[in-house]
C-alpha cells in the first residue's frame, strides 16, 4: 500500500522520521513523502486533502475529525513552547504575528493574551517583521525560539510556561495522525513504525542529527542538537497520561472559549 507520508521541513521532524527516510527502518507500506510548513499541513488536513500519515498542530485538531492522533510523534515542551517576542517594550502589544490560524502557538497566545490581535504571517518572515516594526510582537516556533535573543529581541512571554503555570501539563504543540478510514490496524501499525524510527535516531544520533540540519535554515549543529532535544523527547516516544491530558485539555479549554469547533480528539 503506498501512502502520503506528510511532515514538516524542521530538524524535529527530520530527525523523528530519520528512521524511514533512510531506509533503515522497513515496511510493508511504501511512502510518498510530501514536505511542508506546519500551517500548510494543517490546512490541508482540514480541507480534506489526502494526506495519510502527517504531522500537525494539536490546535488543527479542534477544525478536523478525519484523524486518529498517535500516542508517538508527538512535539510537546514541559515548561516551555512558542515565544512572543517584541522590539518594543513589553506592555505595549496590540498587534502580534502568529505563523497561521491552525497553529497551536496561534491558539496559546489568544488564550494567554486575548486582547492581543492576531495577523498571521507566515513562521520564517515573523522575526523580520518583528525587527522591522511591523508587528508590536510576534509568535515564534521552531529555531526561533533558540535565537531570536541574537537579534536583539526581547521575550514577552513564552507560552509553554504560562501554560504550565496554567495546567500543570506539557505544551502540545504537535502530533502525528492517521486518516481514520485507512483503518485502527493500519494506524496501530504506523505508530509502531515511527516508534522504531525514533530509536533508530537516537541509537545513530550523530547521523541523524547530520540529517536533521539540512532542514535546520543555517542552524549550527550545536543549536541543531539542542532544538532536536526540546521537541524529541520522553513525550515524543510515548505522551503517556500526562500527554494525553494535555491534548485533551487544550482541545477542552479552546472549545469552551469558542476558538475551536471541536473539543476532544481520539487517541491511538
Amino acid at each position: 500500500m503506498e501512502l502520503v507520508l506528510a511532515h514538516s521541513p524542521d530538524a524535529d521532524d527530520a530527525y523523528m522520521f530519520y528512521g524511514i527516510a533512510s531506509g533503515a527502518v522497513k515496511s510493508r507500506f511504501a511512502f510518498r513523502e510530501f514536505l511542508a510548513d506546519i500551517e500548510t499541513l494543517n490546512k490541508l488536513a482540514v480541507g480534506g486533502a489526502a494526506l495519510d500519515f502527517t504531522a500537525l498542530s494539536t490546535a488543527a485538531l479542534g477544525f478536523t475529525d478525519r484523524y486518529y492522533v498517535l500516542r508517538v510523534g508527538a512535539s510537546m515542551g514541559d515548561g516551555y513552547g512558542p515565544v512572543v517576542v517584541t522590539a518594543r517594550r513589553t506592555d505595549d502589544i496590540r498587534l502580534a504575528a502568529v505563523p497561521g490560524r491552525y497553529t497551536t502557538a496561534a491558539l496559546l497566545l489568544k488564550m494567554a493574551m486575548p486582547g492581543v490581535k492576531a495577523v498571521e504571517v507566515p513562521f520564517d518572515k515573523i522575526l523580520d517583521a518583528v525587527s522591522a516594526g511591523v508587528v508590536d510582537a510576534g509568535v515564534l516556533i521552531h529555531e526561533g525560539q533558540i535565537t531570536y535573543g541574537r537579534l536583539g529581541l526581547r521575550k514577552v512571554v513564552d507560552l509553554g510556561e504560562w501554560w504550565l503555570s496554567e495546567k500543570g501539563l506539557p505544551t502540545p504543540l504537535g502530533v502525528d495522525a492517521v486518516r481514520k478510514d485507512l483503518g485502527l490496524d493500519a494506524a496501530e501499525e504506523l505508530k509502531r513504525l515511527l516508534l522504531e524510527s525514533i530509536r533508530y535516531a537516537e541509537t545513530h544520533r550523530e547521523q541523524a542529527l547530520g540529517y536533521a540540519s539540512r532542514f535546520s535554515r543555517g542552524l549550527p549543529l550545536d543549536d541543531v542538537a539542542r532544538f532536536v532535544d526540546m521537541y524529541v523527547n520522553e513525550y515524543t516516544k510515548d505522551m503517556g497520561r500526562r500527554g494525553e491530558e494535555a491534548v485533551e485539555e487544550l482541545l477542552s479549554e479552546a472549545r469552551r472559549r469558542g476558538l475551536v469547533e471541536l473539543g476532544e480528539a481520539e487517541l491511538v
